[in-house]
């Protein structure tokens, strides 16, 4: 900074201005050139500064013309003097601009307690000083006062063992070498020395800048951890005491510790540590309701593949989730092994198949029939399932026992499976007046078959049954001209079979009439993809039911996968994949079933689950009653990326860049990539920004890849994948996998992760935008036309509270963009951070103005005693504004939902007798089948309106919790009254990130209403000069 560098000064997207900025010796402050004015005029002391607003969050920035001509993390702007005026600058890359922001808010900061000479700053860096001279007066002794390579090296170790030993060496070298020009034969370094090569190997520069912005020196305050925490990490209800608790564990020097200091060292430490995880700390158990029928589940489930892991670098105590390969090659000649069973039943797989054949001495085996494939013992394999089968997992095990024996040997095999499972077994009839299976919970801890089973009426010993599970899509045509094979099945193992009973899969139409909820289909990646693709609506109703098995084609001898997003979208449970065979398959599904414990089962979203609702996994369009949200990534760093595996051509340097993938229904899907960082796997900087919106939260996986960028082809260094409900906000660290799920650390990424509402249900808006600057529409939830006068009357009457519910939750949604940009904070900004900057900014200020929050009948209310400046003011205005939308909502909502509510209930009065209905107005064909899907949508869109509004009502509670916990934390409280605590969500609702702005209503077939016309701003006036 006080060499100086080049910036762009904004004053308009015309008026545009390269000049050098540097900061004085004295560091009172900054000056820039060239310049058409006196010298004296290019120049900001630096106790005139009020703010310094990190990205695109002023007028000017905000500008449409602005919005994209320069990245966001290179933008920043200098709030200063009585008049809060307004210097806007583009660095020439993020590094250039954290340094000019880190620094000026470090002088701004002390220039508050009157430090802000040189020698006052390095007073402030003298605790972790002090420490090292102690670590290091301990380690070489008060009479030697000197350490060699060696104890260099094991101090570092002991201090800190993320440094490698081949960096510290390296280093040392170059300390020491003038030292060793001299003659010195075994050099050393003194005490000062050590701390310069500790700080130069510790220090990350991007923890540094994040430090200094949350304290106003080098070390956290409890009261700076906590505002941290709450704002920044979406921490609720945080207290000192857990401040406390995070600095004694994660604080390395004492006085840091008694003191109740964060310095850089354990500020860092804490960023790494399994408290910064990303991976939700809630869904590391069992989270989600296990009281659904089986069929609203996805279940880990596997294909009798064979991959070998140890050849592949697996190691055995860390097989991928829901692998049961008894073969561990390839599908032709690959040897079979009972471990494998164990493993899979370990990471909580629980679907696991047998494939039965004779084997000698009367004993049945298993093995991949036809093929070289080595046997394994029926027996063995049954009793490693009931040894392991709940261990990880205490609900139900799937078993499917596909069936090639003679006769003697299904009595062998009945045997063994009674008499090892005993109890697990489950048995009991079906419950014929029942329409769903049971729920994982009610059938906790039993094994159940799946299999072929005799007609409930037969009588006699044995019978036969058709085989047209696998193969069966391979030889259509011979099917269908021969018929199904027949195969004898003993009655004492179609006994066995009871929740599971596999038939043959017609077509949907005939399924809806005739199949039981006790019976499973089986079918093809092939004829799935058909289904999906030319009937998803209906895939997906089907599996509202019934059960569905997808199993790759037959025709993958090597064992590669299909993408199971593909039917996770249309709802299906049983999708078996070919887990042993590593690579972007095998990832994703790593990454879902992480997800609610590692139990094996992931619940559905809701939309696939009710009755009487409309989603084709094809759509594009909003889905009814689903809030759309954008997901901001912001790529920090990397550390210690490894080489890609089985390369060595490039030495030791690569060239690593981060990509970013989106999956989930096609509307959501997406990928975007970092810059490449040449030459740098151990501490890459990206400091790149994106946003995604994904349309439907709760099936979406997001997966982040380290690739080497080489111009012969980009080379795979590590991944992970984490479901979209798993993320958590804030600051966030995680460690890198390979290819076969194996941790690569310390290879990892350091990111920063929020989450918003998607505004209106359109196109997001761009950020930094001006919602007063944009030309916004009102867009209404509309129903649609069913045909039939009586069904549309009744649905007709919910278009009233329909609009005036988008109404209120629009008006919140501008309300908060108001106060965030008043208060100079981009969208993605909470509450907590805007009343901490407002706080921070009256404190940095000379005019004599005290801020006060106080709480009256659950509301806050923010008020400022003395002559507030016109930014202030402009700020409260917002805030009052915001509050006033928040309390309508709150007041009116119950209203909306209880008439949202009877309309549904009078349409739902409709719906048995709704063929009848439809047909007698003369509707069929096609036109019927849009009237039914027309109904499931009204019905739908109410519902999920009505949750929409009630959720906006508990989340404009929780954000005056939010603003009171703020108030207290920073000393602005002037009344004691509590605010009104929001009601609970039900237990197992399932869990989203903290999102801080108001749900706004998806389009449905919208009715516009123009709201705001295009306004013209002034340009932006400004002390400085061009």
């Amino acid at each position: 900074m006080q060499a100086g560098c080049e910036l762009i000064k904004v004053r308009s997207p015309s008026r545009q201005y390269h000049r050098i900025f540097c900061l004085s010796e004295e560091l009172s402050e900054i000056r820039w050139h060239p310049t058409s004015k006196k010298p004296d005029k290019a120049r900001i002391a630096i106790e005139s500064i009020k703010e310094v607003r990190v990205g695109k969050n002023t007028e000017t920035f905000r500008s449409r013309e602005s919005t994209s001509e320069f990245p966001e993390e290179c933008a920043f702007s200098i709030i200063f003097g009585d008049n809060y005026e307004t210097l806007d600058l583009v660095a020439n890359s993020p590094d250039e601009a954290n340094i000019w922001v880190t620094g000026l808010s470090y002088l701004v900061g002390g220039n508050k307690s009157k430090c802000t000479s040189p020698e006052a700053i390095e007073k402030k860096q003298d605790m972790r000083d002090r420490w090292l001279q102690e670590m290091f007066e301990k380690a070489a002794g008060t009479e030697v006062g000197q350490l060699d390579e060696f104890e260099v090296m094991q101090l570092m170790k002991k201090l800190n063992n993320g440094v490698t030993s081949m960096r510290v060496r390296q280093k040392f070298k170059e300390m020491t070498l003038s030292k060793v020009r001299d003659g010195a034969s075994k050099p050393t370094l003194s005490s000062y020395e050590f701390v310069d090569l500790f700080k130069e190997m510790t220090t990350r520069p991007e923890i540094y800048f994040l430090l200094v912005r949350y304290s106003s020196s080098e070390v956290m305050t409890i009261d700076d951890l906590l505002i941290f925490l709450e704002a920044e990490q979406g921490m609720a209800g945080v207290s000192r005491e857990k401040c406390q608790a995070i600095i004694n564990k994660y604080e390395p020097s004492a006085e840091g510790r008694d003191k109740g200091h964060l310095g850089i060292d354990g500020f860092t430490n804490y960023l790494l540590s399994e408290d910064c995880d990303i991976f939700d700390y809630q869904h590391r158990s069992v989270c989600q309701d296990m009281t659904q029928p089986l069929s609203h589940y996805f279940v880990a489930s596997s294909h009798n593949t064979y991959g070998n892991w140890p050849q592949m670098g697996l190691c055995p105590k860390h097989p991928p989730a829901g692998l049961t390969n008894y073969l561990t090659e390839d599908q032709l000649k690959g040897p079979s092994s009972v471990s494998a069973y164990v493993k899979a039943l370990q990471k909580g797989c629980r679907w696991v198949e047998l494939d039965c054949w004779d084997g000698g001495n009367g004993e049945p085996i298993i093995y991949h029939g036809h093929t070289l494939t080595s046997k394994i013992s029926f027996k063995a394999v049954v009793e490693a399932i009931n040894q392991h089968a709940f261990e990880t997992s205490q609900y139900p095990l799937l078993v499917s026992i596909e069936n090639h024996c003679s006769l003697d040997q299904q009595r062998v095999m009945a045997h063994h499976i009674k008499t090892v499972f005993g109890d697990k077994l489950r048995i009991d009839s079906p419950d014929l007046s029942a329409a769903y299976l049971p729920t994982p919970e009610q059938l906790k801890g039993k094994i159940i078959l799946k299999g072929k089973k005799l007609p409930a009426d037969f009588v006699g010993e044995e019978g036969e049954v058709t085989d047209e599970d696998e193969g069966a899509d391979s030889e259509r045509r011979k099917i269908k001209k021969e018929g199904f094979k027949k195969r004898a099945l003993i009655k004492e193992l179609s006994e066995l079979v009871t929740l599971c009973k596999s038939v043959r899969f017609e077509d949907f139409h005939e399924a809806a009439q005739k199949q039981k909820y006790w019976e499973i289909c089986s079918m093809s990646e092939g004829t799935g993809i058909k289904f999906a693709r030319d009937c998803a609506e209906d895939f997906v109703s089907h599996n509202k039911h019934l059960l569905t098995r997808i199993y790759p084609n037959p025709n993958r001898v090597d064992s590669s996968n299909y993408n199971p997003q593909d039917f996770w979208n249309c709802g299906c449970q049983i999708v078996a994949l070919n887990y042993q065979t590593p690579g972007l398959m095998t990832d994703l599904y790593d990454g879902k079933f992480r997800q609610n414990g590692q139990c094996g089962y992931v619940l559905k979203p809701g939309v696939m689950r009710e009755e009487i609702s409309y989603f084709s996994a094809n759509s594009r369009d909003i889905i009814p009653g689903v809030s759309p949200q954008i997901l901001h990534i912001k790529i920090i760093s990397g550390q210690k990326f490894p080489k890609p595996k089985g390369s060595g051509s490039k030495g030791d340097v690569i060239d690593p860049y981060v990509s970013m993938e989106i999956f989930g229904i096609p509307a959501d899907c997406a990928e975007e990539r970092t810059k490449t960082i040449p030459h740098n796997g151990y501490n890459p900087i990206y400091d790149e920004s994106f946003d995604f919106t994904v349309n439907l939260p709760e099936l979406a996986l997001v997966r982040f890849v380290v690739l080497d960028d080489d111009f012969i082809g980009d080379e795979f260094i590590g991944q992970y994948t984490i479901p979209f409900e798993c993320l958590q906000p804030g600051y966030r660290h995680f460690t890198l996998l390979s290819n076969t799920g194996e941790s690569l650390e310390p290879a990892s990424l350091f990111v920063h992760v929020a989450v918003t509402n998607k505004r209106g249900g359109g196109k997001p808006t761009k950020r930094g935008m001006s919602v007063k600057k944009s030309k916004r529409t009102r867009d209404y939830t509309h129903v649609r036309p069913v045909g039939v006068k009586t069904i549309d009357e009744v649905f007709k009457a919910s278009l009233a509270p329909l609009k005036e519910g988008s109404e209120l939750r629009e008006n919140v949604q501008i309300a908060m963009t108001r106060f965030k940009e008043a208060c100079g904070l981009a969208s993605i900004a909470n509450l907590k951070q805007c009343i901490r900057l407002l706080a921070t900014r009256l404190a940095g200020s000379s005019d004599t103005v005290t801020l006060q929050l106080s709480m009256r009948e659950g509301l806050a209310f923010l008020e400022a005693e003395g002559s507030a400046p016109d930014m202030l003011k402009k700020a409260l205005s917002a805030f009052d504004s915001m509050v006033s939308e928040s309390k309508t909502l709150m007041e009116q909502a119950d209203c909306l939902v209880s008439r949202i509510d009877e309309v549904q209930k009078a349409g739902l009065e409709y719906h048995d007798n709704l063929s009848y209905l439809l047909t007698k107005d003369g509707l069929k064909g096609k036109r019927l089948s849009k009237a039914s899907e027309n109904f499931a949508w009204n019905i739908r869109v109410l519902k999920g309106q009505a949750d929409l509004l009630s959720r906006s009502k508990k989340e404009c509670q929780d954000w005056m919790r939010q603003i009171k916990e703020a108030g207290i934390a920073l000393g602005l409280m002037s009344s004691p009254e509590p605010v009104a605590e929001p009601e609970a969500d039900p237990v197992f609702e399932p869990e989203t990130l903290p999102v801080f702005e108001p749900e706004t209503v998806p389009v449905f077939e919208p009715e516009t209403i123009p709201v705001f016309e295009p306004e013209t701003d002034p340009d932006q006036s400004s002390g400085a000069e061009s």
